[in-house]
């Protein structure tokens, strides 16, 4: 039974849901804001993210699984979409609850909404 769940799960394909930069705004304000997960270099972060994200790096993510909340809905942020459509979809496949930020911080930036600039949350 346990190889079947397997090659079911193994053949499903793992839908990730994305939002624009206004729909993660509402989230992050919402009654139950998501895990806010940037998986950016510390570089890219320190440039400008979104208040409260915490960093963990794509290449390092898979070794950081078991410090991210299973209990929140996590939402996926990098420059652009696309490393964190990467992450959300290892995520995903992982049972975790995720989303994606379509356009990235590009797309958060240029909507006007606040960045926090440093290594501080």
């Amino acid at each position: 039974m346990q190889i079947f769940k397997s090659i079911v799960k193994a053949l499903t394909p793992v839908t990730i849901r994305t939002v624009s930069a206004a729909e993660a705004k509402q989230l992050i304000n919402g009654s139950r804001p998501p895990f806010i997960l940037d998986v950016r270099q510390p570089n890219e972060f320190q440039s400008g993210h979104i208040p409260n994200a915490v960093l963990v790096p794509l290449n390092d993510l898979s070794s950081h699984l078991n410090k991210l909340p299973k209990d929140a809905e996590i939402l996926t942020v990098c420059r652009s979409g696309a490393r964190s459509a990467a992450a959300a979809r290892l995520l995903a496949e992982q049972g975790f609850r995720v989303v994606n930020l379509r356009g990235g911080m590009m797309a958060w930036e240029g909507a006007g909404y606040t960045v926090k600039r440093g290594n501080s949350r």
